[in-house]
């Protein structure tokens, strides 16, 4: 993990794009506006993603249960597209933010734009924890979107074992770092796809297309307000991560 580079986010213009926040995509009915995919897909990818059907073990009772398995897990992605959200949606305990004000010192740089009611920003990171049975507990910790702190990234995912990349169906550009940063880790991660409004403004298929990524890497389709659809999404992100630990076991 220490030879990965931190990713490199592209700035964003004045009242562009990429500073769309999540609050306003919430309110609003998303646009489509023009797919820029990225360059080409990984050189060599693994075997498309198989779900496992294995059953959690349950330990034999009359034997004292162990204490939970802590499991690390990323959610990231660019800036608005609702990391923070997903992170307090799911979280069991009260989720720790490090939301600061926005200031006129940030015009140009993560300004949401004049139609966005957001008015906080990130500027660590997200962190809180969700049990999914007696042996395993989840520990997330949200990335910050903003160019500045691209240099958390490489302590943020040291030790983790996985990584929701949460993406905005309408600019799609904003994940490209994000994907390229776990690509280049070789983090095993699943792309996220916030309904915002209850809706995508594009499909599933014409996603991964766009995103240039392999059918080893899981697309689903989620909403970061409701906890239910938080949870399914993580599973398959610690489906995910078993499968890559097993093959790599059997290796």
């Amino acid at each position: 993990m220490d030879s990965v580079r931190s990713p490199e986010w592209p700035v964003a213009p004045l009242g562009g794009v990429a500073a769309n926040s999540a609050a306003a995509r919430y309110g609003m009915s998303p646009g489509t506006g023009p797919i820029v995919g990225r360059a080409s897909p990984p050189a060599t990818a693994p075997p498309p993603y198989r779900p496992s059907s294995d059953a959690g073990s349950i330990p034999p009772t009359g034997k004292p249960a162990a204490p939970p398995i802590p499991v690390k897990i990323l959610v990231a992605g660019g800036f608005g597209v609702g990391k923070t959200t997903t992170v307090g949606a799911i979280s069991e305990i009260a989720p720790l933010t490090t939301e600061a004000e926005m200031t006129t010192a940030g015009i140009g740089v993560d300004d949401p734009g004049a139609r966005s009611t957001k008015t906080t920003t990130t500027v660590a990171m997200d962190f809180g924890c969700v049990t999914i049975d007696r042996s395993l507990k989840l520990y997330l910790f949200g990335t910050p979107g903003q160019t500045r702190f691209g240099f958390m990234w490489d302590d943020l995912a040291r030790g983790a074992l996985g990584a929701l990349v949460v993406v905005d169906s309408a600019r799609l550009d904003d994940c490209f770092p994000a994907i390229d940063f776990f690509e280049r880790a070789g983090l095993p991660f699943v792309v996220g796809v916030n309904a915002f409004d209850g809706r995508l403004a594009l499909e599933l298929g014409e996603i991964r297309w766009a995103l240039a990524i392999g059918d080893h890497v899981p697309l689903v389709q989620f909403d970061a307000r409701d906890r239910l659809s938080v949870r399914d999404a993580l599973l398959v992100v610690l489906d995910r991560a078993l499968d890559r630990a097993t093959r790599d076991r059997r290796a």
